[in-house]
């Protein structure tokens, strides 16, 4: 579980850190050709999110930490789909700027989320001890 965990954060940073810069170049007005390279992206960001939410729920984790995460993973995907529509609006900058804030609160919920998982597997492999006190293994 714990290799699984450390994976799925992985890929979220990754694929989080592109659609960062793919972003930018959109906002630029450059390379509008990888918008489906962008969406792919995302739903391979939202689908790591979803890894992260049933090992949070395997590990048990109290609610409501990997409910907000899949909560959140919902409106990911619902407002880039919506984006496109809502960009034809007089808002377009105040748009890209919620789409953006939405992206980094997924990534830094997604990260937290991981890292409630692996305290709580340390503390079922190591009973008694603090999860800082394994922090190195």
């Amino acid at each position: 579980m714990q290799k699984a965990v450390l994976i799925l954060r992985a890929l979220v940073s990754l694929f989080g850190i592109a659609l960062i810069v793919l972003g930018a170049l959109f906002w630029a007005n450059r390379a509008l050709t990888l918008i489906p390279l962008h969406m792919l992206l995302g739903v391979l960001f939202v689908l790591c999110l979803w890894g992260l939410v049933a090992l949070g729920f395997y590990a048990r984790l109290r609610a409501p930490l990997p409910l907000i995460v899949l909560i959140w993973s919902l409106i990911v995907p619902a407002l880039g789909v919506e984006q496109v529509r809502l960009l034809a609006g007089p808002h377009r900058l105040l748009i890209q700027w919620v789409h953006l804030l939405v992206g980094l609160i997924a990534m830094g919920i997604g990260h937290g989320l991981a890292r409630r998982i692996s305290g709580a597997w340390r503390a079922v492999r190591y009973p008694g001890s603090s999860p800082s006190a394994h922090s190195s293994r």
